[in-house]
């Protein structure tokens, strides 16, 4: 069961680290890429200019080619792995220079740089959300997940990217997903309702005003 938190507060905040993030201004390039040198080397560094070459010339793509090279620039460069290893924490949230630079993520690094990639490209807020889903693997367990959804209209069946998986595909294509609830900067979804259910995000989606915070500190805006 999801536990909520009603405050206003809280939810100022998000929405103005929100606004201040996803607004026209394209990211201090300059200060990303020499924090990326200076905390992870010389690899961080190119990675970080070829993700500043997909933004920049790829604006004019159609939203679904768009969706494409984002989701293969994370899933091809970027190693899964566990937080407890990468960060020595039980759960962390990267911002998209921390998975850049480590070129290593949980499925919520993955989805986090995706969403963020995707709305640099120009795609409206309303479109996506970050989902957490129960996924049954496999070997048939069934674990916490988290995905990106992209909805081409409002009531539209979402097109799902994943880290599990190298290709997008509608969510009737993903049987071993089970939508728990999603969210975005501008409202919280339970299940796989199409209509915002609160405009208070959750107590545990704190994690996602502290990577807002992060990313602003590192230079993105």
């Amino acid at each position: 069961m999801i536990s909520r938190r009603n405050s206003i507060q809280w939810y100022c905040i998000v929405l103005l680290l929100s606004i201040a993030w996803f607004g026209n201004g394209e990211p201090y390039w300059d200060k990303l890429i020499v924090l990326a040198e200076q905390r992870y080397g010389n690899n961080a560094k190119q990675t970080i200019v070829d993700w500043r070459n997909l933004l920049e010339n790829s604006d004019a793509n159609k939203e679904t080619e768009k969706l494409i090279l984002a989701n293969d620039f994370f899933n091809q460069r970027v190693r899964f792995g566990d937080d407890a290893v990468i960060w020595g924490k039980k759960d962390y949230w990267a911002t998209p220079l921390e998975t850049m630079g480590t070129l290593q993520g949980d499925c919520e690094d993955f989805s986090i740089a995706k969403y963020i990639s995707l709305i640099k490209l120009g795609i409206p807020i309303e479109k996506l959300r970050l989902v957490y889903v129960k996924a049954r693997l496999v070997s048939g367990r069934v674990q916490a997940h988290m995905v990106l959804a992209y909805y081409a209209e409002p009531n539209a069946e979402p097109l799902i990217l994943d880290n599990l998986s190298t290709q997008i595909m509608p969510a009737s294509r993903r049987p071993d997903l089970t939508p728990v609830f999603s969210f975005n900067s501008e409202g919280l979804w339970v299940g796989n309702s199409t209509e915002s259910k609160s405009k208070q995000p959750e107590t545990r989606l704190s994690r996602w005003r502290d990577v807002l915070t992060r990313m602003q500190l590192e230079g993105i805006q």
